[in-house]
């Protein structure tokens, strides 16, 4: 008797929920590599970003998005805009709220949109390693009725709890059929994009106030250079404000410097090959409510 070869499963998980719950840093655990850019900041993701994961149980994409709010910019309504389209595009929905942190009372409009797709809904509570097991048990409680999720899993993207079980779910759900994409890939996000958002992440990080909401990052030359395992890489930081350049800049360039620093050296680690890079920038007037500047600094370079 010859045995059959198991049927490969292959599907879209879209991670959606809430600013800062940590949808990004689960997006990393699950792919066990770092392919979103995460920052204790609320909305560090302006984009659907996706990892692709192969095993050989078949192959599981999954798309992360932009925190849902009430948003008041048009930079923030196109987030939000872009969050809720990724639901007609996957087959699973993970649900993503914090453990001791806003209920699914709170996600009216969420649970809606879920309803309209029609798509099964894992709901996720995440960062239990900050909450009481008493905490947690009365936080399931309150939101396993909310809507019909058709899992329950408490998590700790930061640290890994329970990560493991989540995928075995997930495998669970996921339907059969051939990959999507090679398997030699962990992103359809070209090395611009991935480049660009890694100097927006350090941008974050070491930057206060608005400036970090109100800044775009291009790369306008990325040539790489195989002989001298070289990549130079030449990007722009646009601003909305004379006053956020001085700002970004830094007294005699220092904190330019410090942000190129740091996202050098992380390039270098997620592209395995030396790194020269330079940064510059410039003020475009209110980038942030202009639609065509969006679709230039924020939506391009995918």
């Amino acid at each position: 008797m010859t045995g059959r070869e198991p049927e490969l499963k292959s599907g879209f998980v879209g991670i959606v929920g809430r600013p800062n719950v940590g949808k990004s840093t689960l997006m990393n655990a699950l792919m066990g590599e770092k392919i979103a850019i995460t920052t204790h900041k609320p909305q560090t993701t302006r984009n659907r970003i996706t990892g692709i994961k192969n095993t050989e149980q078949g192959q599981m994409i999954f798309v992360d998005t932009p925190g849902i709010h009430k948003a008041g910019t048009l930079l923030g309504k196109r987030m939000v805009a872009t969050a809720f389209s990724v639901l007609a595009d996957v087959d699973i929905i993970l649900y993503l709220i914090e453990a001791g942190g806003v209920s699914c009372a709170d996600d009216e409009d969420i649970l809606r949109s879920f309803a309209d797709a029609g798509k099964p809904v894992v709901l996720v509570i995440n960062k239990i390693d900050l909450v009481t097991k008493e905490a947690l048990l009365v936080a399931i409680d309150s939101v396993k009725d909310a809507f019909p999720f058709v899992e329950v899993i408490p998590v700790s993207a930061l640290k890994g709890f329970s990560v493991d079980t989540l995928m075995g779910v997930l495998w669970g759900l996921i339907p059969a059929g051939p990959p999507h994409f090679p398997d030699d890939i962990l992103t359809d996000a070209s090395e611009r994009f991935l480049a660009a958002e890694i100097v927006r992440e350090k941008i974050i990080l070491f930057t206060h106030n608005e400036i970090p909401f109100t800044t775009a990052v291009t790369v306008d030359s990325f040539k790489e250079d195989p002989e001298k395992q070289l990549i130079r890489i030449h990007a722009t930081v646009t601003v909305d404000k004379d006053s956020r350049k001085g700002i970004l800049i830094g007294r005699d360039g220092g904190m330019l410097k410090k942000i190129g620093t740091a996202a050098r050296l992380e390039m270098e680690r997620f592209f395995c090959m030396h790194i020269y890079l330079e940064l510059f920038v410039k003020v475009r007037k209110d980038w942030t409510k202009n639609n065509s500047l969006l679709d230039e600094f924020v939506y391009r370079g995918r």
